[in-house]
């Protein structure tokens, strides 16, 4: 009897799998690339690039994706060679592998995508098999090193090396045998805790396995020898391995001192406290699908809360004592909202994670210019959602891609101008809330020029960095006359606010000067699933705003309302004029004229604060009903799509309530009633939609 076996059921765990080892190969390429650059080799990152690129083979296999395992096969057995010779690549094998790197991911994406997987190009094949180590092989005469011959010949070239640099760095290699016995094991101590232990303090370069006399000491005749390199004292190697300072041997080079410096005689350095050993945590990869799943179901959850709360309103104005069910109602939200944190948290990525395929980006753009830019990551324990994630790096790769190409001057143009030769691109992240992220993307380049904009959009700017950026955000705007690889399409900026602020109802601001440079910043939600929300009543509708949108709520006092002149032909209903909040004069926006709804008599009673970059706009209600948990969906039709309106809820009643971005409906007014081409068109198209 035959039994078949379906490899889909496997396809989720080799996606995540090969990801993973594909993420691990080209921040490996990256080091090797630095350190070819610098005119070295790297011999422990090709060691562990060899290793992912076995794996992703091994894996491919398994599930039969043969273009993967040709591509990657072919990288190993170059690897391997490399290997061999010390760890030593040339520029342009750095290039090839990058680009057989990118070879298996796009035919991984394809297969997640249940897209064909084509065949690997053979010039890709024959460029691999032609790599060839750059620099000539680092020779190791093993009797050199304090070490037993039998133990040597274990060792790979790239492993002897790093223990024949002993001193180079002010550390030393040292090694310290472990014995595993009762008294270890009653201790505590097993070769995998000694592994973390002595991991945390020194570089491991290989653990071999010893055979040894048969003694009360070591019942199984094992030994372990750790070969580790270290700056770390004698006590805290000795006291992580769980032995006798005497115990441990120095791996000393045997040579002239003269030649080898006398930083190759082991010293005690300064004492080094021991780390504790780090409590291991199980790791279980789960299928995106599957929290999505759990995402939607948390989402029915939350409106079926809302529609149990208004059956138990209901309920108490009939003159039902509700108070019990009242107390469960609200034990139900709270427990909602842990399990909300707790998937989130599932679902959470870190945000230097989302950003380790920038140095990729930059050293395409750096090798085809001729120029390459110092990046600075400071985004700390900062995390996003998965989804936010996905959609937003398109946005930042845009603005990488502009701030390398046209912004950085080349080597020479800087020098002249007083700057370092090479130019920093510096990315930063901070949680600005608990629902919301800032993303600031700078340069220190030529800074945007105003002038060249404007004749490229045929009118004048306005004075601020907003209406700059609102220029330069203008689809199909270049200020290339001709295309490149990485720009001069116009498709930039227009696609970086598309995602940033109509996709993820977020904000993107922008300040830039002149011979200093520009600085992008993304202001997100952490998640766009389910937020929370004031819940608002105006003109007899009901909307709802994302609470990280609103500043402030304010009361209106019609005695407090400002009516200034009117400008001729300019008169707009929906300005209901100007408030003043704490000596700052602030438009009023009447909400129900914007949406041509019937108008309160007496005007708004209550305003909601948006601020958008540094202006502060009021939109003016009839009165805030709460605020609670709501449940977004996006509005995918562009027959419905009006800027300002994020989406629709579902507060319990089974009615859709429109989801309302203020600060993009904000925007849209502002824009509308000026003199633009934006503005005429956006005003056209309201005419067309009345």
């Amino acid at each position: 009897m035959s039994t078949t076996v379906d490899l889909r059921e496997f396809l989720g765990a080799y996606l995540a799998e090969a990801e993973e080892h594909l993420a691990l190969a080209n921040a490996r390429l990256l080091d090797i690339d630095a350190s070819v650059r610098q005119g070295g080799a790297n011999p422990r990152a090709v060691r562990d690039l060899l290793r992912a690129l076995h794996t992703v083979k091994g894996l491919s296999s398994m599930v039969g994706v043969e273009p993967v395992v040709a591509i990657a096969h072919r990288m190993e057995s170059a690897l391997r060679s490399a290997d061999s010779g010390g760890g030593s690549l040339s520029a342009e094998a750095v290039d090839t592998l990058l680009k057989g790197v990118q070879a298996i991911e796009n035919r991984v994406r394809a297969l997640a995508e249940r897209r064909t997987v084509t065949s690997p190009p053979p010039a890709l094949l024959e460029a691999i098999d032609q790599i060839e180590p750059g620099i000539a092989a680092t020779v190791v005469d093993t009797r050199a090193l304090d070490l037993d011959p039998a133990l040597a010949s274990k060792l790979a070239p790239f492993e002897l090396a790093a223990l024949a640099c002993n001193g180079k760095d002010g550390r030393r290699a040292m090694r310290g045998d472990f014995t595993p016995s009762p008294a270890t094991v009653a201790e505590g101590l097993s070769i995998s805790v000694v592994r973390e232990r002595v991991g945390a303090i020194a570089e491991i370069v290989k653990i071999l396995p010893v055979s040894v006399p048969t003694s009360v000491g070591a019942p199984s005749g094992l030994s372990f020898a750790l070969l580790v390199v270290t700056s770390a004292s004698d006590a805290a190697l000795a006291a992580a391995i769980g032995i006798e300072p005497a115990a441990l041997r120095a791996i000393a080079v045997v040579a002239d001192s003269a030649a080898l410096g006398e930083s190759l005689v082991p010293t005690d350095g300064l004492e080094v406290p021991e780390e504790p050993a780090q409590q291991r945590h199980g790791i279980v990869r789960v299928d995106v699908q599957r929290l999505d799943d759990a995402m939607e179901q948390l989402s029915a959850l939350i409106v079926t809360r809302s529609r149990l709360a208004r059956a138990v309103a209901a309920m108490a104005e009939a003159g039902v004592n509700t108070r019990e069910l009242a107390q469960i109602v609200k034990d139900n939200s709270r427990q909602l909202r842990d399990l909300r944190a707790a998937i989130l948290r599932v679902r959470m990525v870190p945000v230097r994670e989302l950003l380790e395929r920038v140095p990729l980006i930059l050293r395409g753009i750096g090798r085809e210019r001729g120029a390459h830019a110092r990046l600075l990551v400071e985004t700390g324990e900062a995390e996003l959602d998965k989804a936010v994630a996905e959609r937003i790096f398109p946005a930042i790769a845009h603005i990488i891609r502009n701030a390398v190409d046209h912004a950085i001057e080349a080597s020479g143009e800087r020098v002249r101008a007083g700057k370092p030769a090479e130019g920093t691109l510096r990315i930063t992240c901070s949680a600005r809330s608990n629902t919301r992220l800032e993303l600031s993307i700078s340069d220190d380049g030529r800074g945007i020029d105003r002038e060249a904009v404007a004749r490229r959009v045929g009118h004048e700017i306005g004075a601020t960095d907003a209406d700059l950026l609102d220029a330069l955000c203008l689809a199909g705007l270049s200020t290339r006359d001709e295309a490149t690889t990485t720009s001069g399409r116009g498709m930039g900026m227009d696609i970086v606010r598309r995602v940033v602020v109509d996709q993820l109802g977020g904000e993107l601001l922008m300040t830039t000067e002149r011979g200093v440079g520009t600085t992008f910043t993304l202001r997100v939600p952490l998640t766009i699933a389910i937020v929370d929300a004031f819940t608002l009543e105006c003109a007899g509708q009901r909307f709802v705003v994302p609470v990280s949108m609103v500043d402030e709520i304010i009361e209106i006092d019609p005695g407090m309302v400002r009516h200034g002149p009117s400008r001729p032909g300019k008169a707009s209903p929906r300005y209901a004029g100007l408030v003043e909040r704490r000596g700052e004069t602030i438009p009023l926006v009447d909400l129900a004229s914007v949406f041509r709804l019937n108008v309160a008599p007496g005007g708004p009673r209550q305003a909601l604060l948006v601020r958008r970059a540094a202006a502060v706009m009021a939109f003016g209600i009839d009165r805030v009903q709460g605020q609670q948990e709501a449940v977004v969906r996006p509005l995918t039709d562009p027959l419905v799509h009006v800027p300002g309106i994020a989406g629709a809820s579902d507060l319990g009643d089974g009615r859709p309530t429109l989801v309302l971005d203020l600060v993009a409906l904000g925007a849209s007014l502002l824009t509308a009633d000026d003199g633009t081409p934006s503005g005429r068109r956006s005003q056209r198209r309201k005419e067309l939609v009345a």
